[in-house]
């Protein structure tokens, strides 16, 4: 038997923390195999973005068919995409492959607050991807942004919010409520039949770089093992909660530090 396959399609973060290296060291740490499409380069550590350097279209579009045409992609998680022409690139190739599980995760601002999208390929997440993915998986102000909506501060704002993505052609929205306030750190898990509250308590720690991320990779992974949509996320969710509490062992960095994707193998 086959291990399970998952693909990112992404950013590279040169310190490790974030992006395609986050979503590799996910994959191999709930037991995935990872493959990977680099969208952009990134030169950030945790401290902020310094340079940003998009792949051309066409290497998306090759990296993918590389990818696709020699493995069995049980889900794809789609991070960073900075550009509409890579966007509309990789909406024609998920046609082209058609994969059962796609996850994307709307990276626009980073955990260092520098934006990574421009404006049209905002329009042209929402318009290609949304579509074609499983669930999407926004933070607060990224869901804000994809509304042109205020940050929702109150749940009953959260579940709205969730509700008015849904209007995007995606059948669940998860909302991560990490950039919130409160003791607990509250998701919502948003189909177009329930609205599901997921809570953890709120760990008190600047090492978050990358969680994003590796939220959205722990679902994807979670898929292609065959889990419910459902039980990946709430998986996921108790992975990441982990990885946060133990990011302070790491001690990595100067700014906001990653979390440890291997806690689970640390004694």
């Amino acid at each position: 038997m086959s291990m399970p396959v998952a693909l990112t399609i992404a950013g590279s973060d040169s310190s490790g923390g974030a992006g395609i290296q986050a979503d590799l060291k996910t994959f191999a740490a709930l037991g995935v195999y990872g493959a990977s499409v680099i969208t952009a380069l990134t030169a950030q550590n945790t401290q902020g973005v310094t340079a940003v350097h998009d792949a051309p279209a066409n290497i998306v579009t090759a990296q993918i068919d590389a990818v696709f045409s020699d493995l069995v992609v049980k889900a794809v998680k789609i991070g960073m995409v900075s550009r509409r022409d890579i966007i509309e690139a990789i909406a024609a190739s998920l046609d082209r492959w058609k994969p059962k599980h796609v996850v994307v995760d709307p990276v626009m601002v980073a955990t260092s607050g520098d934006r990574l999208l421009s404006p049209d390929a905002v329009e042209a997440l929402k318009r290609e991807l949304f579509p074609r993915a499983i669930i999407v998986t926004p933070n607060l102000p990224e869901a804000a942004a994809l509304l042109e909506a205020p940050i929702a501060t109150s749940e009953s704002e959260i579940e709205a919010q969730g509700r008015r993505l849904l209007q995007f052609g995606c059948p669940a929205v998860l909302i991560k409520g990490g950039h919130g306030k409160g003791a607990e750190s509250v998701d919502f898990l948003v189909t177009r039949d329930s609205a599901e509250r997921l809570a953890a308590m709120r760990i008190d720690t600047k090492n978050t770089h990358g969680t994003g991320c590796t939220l959205s990779s722990a679902i994807a992974a979670g898929l292609a093992k065959g889990e419910t949509l459902e039980a990946a996320v709430r998986n996921a969710k108790v992975y990441v909660s982990a990885a946060i509490a133990a990011a302070d062992r790491l001690g990595i960095g100067h700014g906001h530090g990653p979390v440890d994707h291997f806690h689970a193998f640390r004694h």
